[in-house]
């Protein structure tokens, strides 16, 4: 009896739905017979519509019967109208459409008036008041994402890439990623906030895509388009000097509105502007419609060969204003021998310009899911999804969908796992990993070979070492244990080291880590000399720039984000610390006039004096991070932070030292910080970071404890060029007294070097910066630097090279600097 009852129900809603909802479908051609992609096609005088796909077909709603109007436009083809009766079910409707006849004969064109020109100021004179009418809304928001790759290689510097999840053909060519995301969407006040209903990724059951309208909220009606750095709008109030234009022709819509379709045209080819072309609505000076192009030069996103931007927009008679309803964003790619091209799909309906938004509202919450977003069924997608999906994006869910069955169980991991763990001679010498992928754990033992480091203080030395690895993906918690054996060959001392490291979760990201060891430490923990750096410059230039101590050392810290954008640190520790010696001054180069320095940095000549007594101490330390203005992506698995660029992050911390063996030992210090990064509309990237301290007490405790900097004597940087210095002597400065420290730098991109002839061939980015440190009892030090960024050949750029210059003491340095930027 439950069973029919619950038979009679589905057949009463099935019959429901067919007498309420109807829909339109077919195929959309040219009169060659080649399918056209990307057609806009609505009921007329409303925004509810569709598009075609990349084969031409559609599927259309109808959400009530009798006689309809469906409207065909199409870019540069004679827009459509096509009368039908709906009386429920399916309706068929094929439609061929014909290239539009642009009209020049009303254009008056006369010596020094482009007409373009004259259409362009009145449109950018409404540009704010369209902006200000589009502020506050609800929509509802559907996206498609598609990225293919042709020819993929199979490995990369001895990397194996596989089949990218089973979509590739036998030339390596297909899908690497298909996702489709329907949400809601509501905007107040240059605030934006998405909640998706539904997500469906190929291959991925429990998979939520990144494919979000926050990622693709493009406005032409604003000054910038946010797109891998600040372009200018041809609308923008400055467009003037970045944009020529021309009126290319006349037509009308099908309510008889005058179009004007006007060539944008950058002036420089470098500069960060588009090209293309724009459709505006006579006398109403809005959007009709939008295909612009630019280079991934332009928008300094290197793997990108060329952006494709292209708005469809309706005209709403509610609210008496032109509406984006379809956008479509496409990409070609190529990069390190993979080249290929992607596609999202946006569709918007459902507009609602008079939202009644509740205070809270809106907050640092900017995307969510609701929950089981990712479990609808494909009848859902099937009923809900207005772009239908070609033959290839249906057999690619399928395909993957059913190999990802397969590809989870514990048979098929146990045999992928089975040949990577395979054991060979070459393990001996650079180390094992052995995966159980099913259970999540992984192991990996490293040797002394493949970490073979030399100092002056332990010769050569190496690490063998065990590393243990937990997850839980579905609960985000992960644990750690780390294990390692250093010895030197010349200081004959093996010292170990193990860390517990366990993580909660990934939202609030709650970290415990508990580490345990007797270690060699450079005085400055930060390390501005890596060990492969300084084994270099040791071995070949001898210099032995870094400098250490032994420590023995029980260490506790927690971490967790205590509220959105404020996130703490508390280390308790307890060191043994004990100096060091040099114990051997090998080298490959022995430089003439040149000889290794001591281990004390206070004293590079003295070999016999120690730069620390032997002395135990308890640290305490308490960190806190205050990223202001930061929202939030709330995945259901995940918390993805997006900081803010119009705020500052703020640093303030607290460290003291007690217990030691010696009193005077014992210290306070707290410590401020604060940096941010800033972009200069289409002039570049100026960033700081200013920091500044204080010992409380000022006795004579350990130059363990001193607030050292990152100085560089080696003309290589190799840490964020906003955390060291570019000449500065290292311990030179350090202090257990009051300090202030700052750096600070302009990258201009492409805005300078790129208008120059020549030289923009190099498409290297010219950068300013500057340096300071003052601390207690000295005269400031200073630098600045001038230098070229973004070298390198082709699209790998990653290389630094410039000048600086120091000023200290009445004194000048001057000296070469290079480095990476990532």
């Amino acid at each position: 009896m439950i069973r029919q009852n619950n038979f009679l129900t589905f057949l009463f809603i099935t019959c429901c739905s067919y007498f309420t909802n109807a829909q339109v479908f077919g195929l959309v051609v040219d009169k060659n017979n080649e399918p056209l992609p990307f057609v806009n096609i609505y009921i007329e005088e409303t925004l509810n519509g569709t598009t075609t796909n990349a084969n031409g077909e559609y599927e259309l709603i109808i959400p009530a019967m009798g006689k309809q109007v469906v409207v065909f436009k199409y870019l540069g083809y004679k827009t459509v109208k096509k009368s039908i009766d709906i009386l429920g079910g399916n309706y068929e409707l094929n439609i061929t459409m014909t290239e539009e006849g642009l009209n020049l004969d009303e254009v008056q064109i006369v010596a020094n008036n482009n007409p373009a020109n004259t259409i362009m100021r009145k449109v950018i004179a409404r540009r704010k008041e369209l902006r200000a009418r589009i502020t506050n809304y609800r929509v509802n928001f559907y996206s498609k994402g598609l990225i293919k790759i042709k020819n993929a290689p199979e490995r990369l510097l001895g990397q194996e890439f596989g089949d990218f999840g089973g979509g590739l053909d036998s030339t390596r060519t297909g899908i690497l990623y298909l996702s489709e995301t329907i949400s809601e969407v509501a905007r107040s006040n240059g605030k934006l906030k998405e909640k998706i209903l539904a997500s469906k990724v190929s291959g991925e059951d429990n998979g939520f895509s990144f494919n979000a309208a926050l990622d693709v909220d493009f406005s032409f009606y604003e000054n910038r388009v946010e797109l891998g750095s600040q372009l200018v709008s041809p609308l923008a109030e400055n467009a003037f000097a970045y944009y020529n234009y021309k009126l290319k022709g006349t037509f009308y819509d099908e309510a008889n509105r005058l179009i004007n379709q006007i060539e944008v045209k950058s002036k420089r080819a470098e500069d960060k502007a588009f090209n293309g072309t724009i459709y505006i609505v006579e006398d109403e000076w809005a959007l009709y419609a939008v295909d612009l192009k630019l280079t991934g030069k332009q928008a300094q996103i290197v793997p990108v060969d060329t952006f494709n931007i292209k708005q469809s927009f309706n005209y709403s008679k509610q609210y008496n204003i032109w509406l984006k309803v379809l956008q479509r964003f496409d990409f070609e790619y190529s990069i390190l021998g993979f080249e290929g091209a992607g596609r999202f799909t946006s569709a918007y309906k459902d507009y609602d310009l008079k939202p009644n938004f509740a205070k809270g509202d809106f907050t640092s919450e900017i995307l969510s899911f609701e929950k089981n977003a990712n479990k609808k069924d494909s009848l859902f997608w099937k009923e809900k999804r207005p772009v239908p999906l070609t033959t290839e994006e249906s057999v690619d869910y399928k395909l993957k969908d059913s190999i990802q069955i397969i590809r989870k169980t514990q048979k098929y991991l146990d045999s992928v796992d089975a040949k990577k763990n395979k054991f060979k001679l070459s393990s001996l010498l650079f180390g094992y990993t052995y995966d159980n992928t099913y259970k999540e754990k992984y192991y990996t033992i490293n040797t002394p070979i493949e970490n073979l480091l030399f100092n002056t203080v332990q010769g050569w030395h190496g690490s063998l070492a065990f590393n243990y690895l937990k997850l839980n993906k579905e609960k985000g918690n992960a644990f750690r244990l780390n294990t390692k054996l250093n010895y030197g060959l010349s200081d004959k001392r093996l010292r170990p080291t193990a860390t517990l490291y366990y993580r909660f979760n990934k939202f609030s990201w709650p970290i415990l880590q508990l580490k345990v060891g007797n270690e060699v430490r450079q005085f400055n923990n930060e390390e501005p000399i890596t060990p492969i750096g300084n084994t270099i410059t040791s071995l070949f230039f001898e210099r032995n720039f870094a400098k250490f101590y032994d420590l023995t050392f029980v260490n506790l810290s927690y971490s967790k984000e205590i509220v959105n954008g404020i996130r703490t640190n508390f280390n308790l520790g307890y060191e043994d610390r004990k100096p060091l010696f040099n114990t051997t001054d090998f080298t490959y180069v022995d430089i003439n006039d040149r000889r290794f320095t001591s281990n004390n940095p206070l004293a590079p000549f003295d070999f016999t004096t120690a730069p620390i007594n032997d002395h135990t101490i308890v640290k305490f330390a308490i960190d806190v991070r205050f990223r202001f203005g930061q929202q939030y992506l709330n995945y259901p698995d995940e918390k993805f932070n997006v900081p803010s660029e119009k705020y500052p992050t703020l640093y303030i911390g607290y460290e003291k030292g007690f217990a030691s063996s010696s009193v005077a030992n014992h210290f306070d210090q707290i410590k401020l910080r604060l940096n941010q990064s800033i972009n200069v509309a289409t002039k570049g990237t100026f960033s700081y970071n200013f920091r500044a301290g204080a010992f409380l007490n000022q006795g004579d405790i350990s130059f363990v404890d001193y607030q050292h900097f990152n100085g560089n004597e080696s003309y290589i940087t190799r840490k964020d060029y906003m955390e060291s210095f570019l000449l500065l002597p290292y311990y030179s400065l350090s202090t257990n007294q009051e300090y202030i420290e700052g750096h600070a730098e302009h990258n201009f991109k492409g805005f300078i070097l790129n208008r120059i002839p020549l030289i923009k061939k190099l498409n290297a980015h010219l950068i300013v910066s500057g340096n300071f440190l003052t601390t207690t009892n000295n005269k400031p030090y200073s630098e600045f630097g001038i230098a070229l960024g973004n070298l390198g050949v082709k699209k790998i750029r990653f290389l630094r090279v410039g000048y600086a210059q120091s000023y200290f003491n009445n004194t000048v340095e001057k000296g070469i600097n290079i480095g990476l930027m990532f």
